[in-house]
C-alpha cells in the first residue's frame, strides 16, 4: 500500500515512535513554573536587586558602627576637655601634645579637630549621632506600638468606636508640637530634677528634660499618620475568611487583632516604621538646633550644628559636619525605606 501523498489525508503514515513515553529527563526539560517562595523570602529577594537600597542598608550600618562601636576604642570622651587644645583643626596638636610627641610619647590626634572647649569634635561627632538615632529609633518603636493598637482597635470594631477614635485622631493632628515641647520642658524640669536625685534615676539627669519631653511628644502627638495607615490596611483585611473562620471558632478580638490582623500587616508596618525614623531624626535634630534637645555637655547633631554657628567664618568645617551626617543619615533610612516599600508592597511587585 502506497502511502498517500497528500499532506492533509489523515491517512498519512504516523510513527509509533513518538507515541512512547517521555523519559525523565524530557520531563524536566519541560518544566518551566517559577520556584514557590514565601512572602518574606519573595521580599528579600527583590530588596537585595535594589542597588541603591542595599547602597543604603550599607551606610547606614557604617554608621552604627560609627556612632556605638567606635566610641568603645577611641581615647578620648565626649566631655574631656585637652588643656590649650581650643579649636585645633583637623590633625593637629597642642603645643604640650607636641611637646609630649618630640618627647616620644604617643598622642592620638584630634581627626576633625576640637571646639572652642579643647573637647575631640570626632568623639562629639560620634555621640551626637548616637543620640540621633536612638531618638530615632526609639521614637520609632513608640510610634510602631501606639499607631498598630488604636488604628487596629479603631478599624476592627467600627461604628461608634471608630467615630470617636478618628475624631480624636483629627484633633490631634492640629496640636503644635514645638509649643507642646517647650510646655512640657518648663513642665516638667523641677519634677525630673527631684526624681533624678533618687538612686537608679541618674539617666534622667543625663538626658535632660527637653529630650524626655521630645520622647513624650512622641507618644502623643506623632503617631496619627501610623494610626491611619494601619486603620486601612485592617478595614480591607477584617472582612476576609480567615478572620470570619477565626471568630467561628470562638478567639477573642484581641487575638484576631494580634494574630491575624497585624501579622498580615507586618509589611507595610515595617516599611512605615523605616520611614518614620528619619522624620524623627530630622525633628530631634531640629529641636537641638533650637536649644530644645538633650542637656549639656551630652552633644546631638542638630546641638552641634548650633554651637558652631557662632564660628562659621572661622571654622565652618564644624556645621559642614554634624550637617552632612544629618542629611547623609536622613538620606540613607529614605532610600532604604523607599526599597523595602518596593519589596514588600505586593502592588510594586510589577
Amino acid at each position: 500500500m502506497k502511502d498517500n501523498p497528500n499532506p492533509l489525508s489523515f491517512q498519512s503514515r504516523l510513527n509509533p515512535d513518538d507515541f512512547f513515553p517521555a523519559s525523565s529527563e524530557e520531563k524536566e526539560s519541560l518544566v518551566i513554573m517559577r520556584e514557590s517562595v514565601g512572602f518574606w523570602r519573595d521580599g528579600m529577594r527583590r530588596f537585595r536587586k535594589n542597588k541603591i537600597a542595599m547602597v543604603s542598608l550599607v551606610i547606614v550600618i557604617l554608621i552604627m558602627i560609627f556612632s556605638f562601636i567606635v566610641p568603645i576604642f577611641y581615647p578620648y570622651t565626649y566631655e574631656q576637655q585637652v588643656k590649650g587644645s581650643n579649636n585645633l583643626a583637623p590633625m593637629t596638636y597642642s603645643e604640650e601634645e607636641q611637646a609630649r610627641i618630640d618627647a616620644g610619647e604617643s598622642v592620638f590626634p584630634h581627626i576633625l579637630g576640637t571646639d572652642k572647649l579643647g573637647r575631640d569634635y570626632a568623639i562629639r561627632v560620634m555621640m551626637g549621632s548616637r543620640i540621633s538615632l536612638i531618638v530615632g529609633l526609639v521614637a520609632a518603636f513608640i510610634i510602631l506600638v501606639i499607631g498598630s493598637v488604636f488604628g487596629s482597635v479603631a478599624a476592627f470594631f467600627g461604628g461608634w468606636v471608630d467615630l470617636i477614635m478618628m475624631r480624636l485622631v483629627d484633633i490631634i493632628y492640629t496640636v503644635p508640637d514645638v509649643l507642646l515641647i517647650v510646655l512640657l520642658s518648663f513642665a516638667l524640669k523641677a519634677p525630673l530634677e527631684t526624681l533624678s536625685m533618687q538612686p537608679g534615676f541618674g539617666w534622667i539627669r543625663t538626658l535632660g528634660p527637653n529630650l524626655i519631653s521630645i520622647f513624650i511628644v512622641f507618644a502623643l502627638l506623632y503617631w496619627v499618620g501610623m494610626a491611619r495607615m494601619v486603620r486601612g490596611q485592617i478595614l480591607a483585611l477584617k472582612e476576609s475568611e480567615y478572620v470570619t473562620a477565626a471568630r467561628a471558632l470562638g478567639a477573642s478580638s484581641a487575638r484576631i487583632i494580634r494574630k491575624h490582623l497585624l501579622t498580615n500587616c507586618i509589611g507595610t508596618l515595617i516599611v512605615m516604621t523605616t520611614l518614620q525614623i528619619p522624620s524623627s531624626i530630622f525633628t530631634e535634630s531640629f529641636l537641638s538646633f533650637l536649644g530644645l534637645g538633650v542637656a549639656v555637655p551630652m552633644p546631638s547633631l542638630g546641638s552641634l550644628a548650633s554651637e558652631a554657628l557662632n564660628g562659621i567664618n572661622t571654622y565652618p568645617y564644624l556645621l559642614f559636619i554634624p550637617a552632612g551626617l544629618i542629611s547623609l543619615i536622613i538620606l540613607s533610612f529614605n532610600l532604604l525605606g523607599d526599597g523595602l516599600r518596593d519589596a514588600f508592597d505586593p502592588k510594586m511587585k510589577n
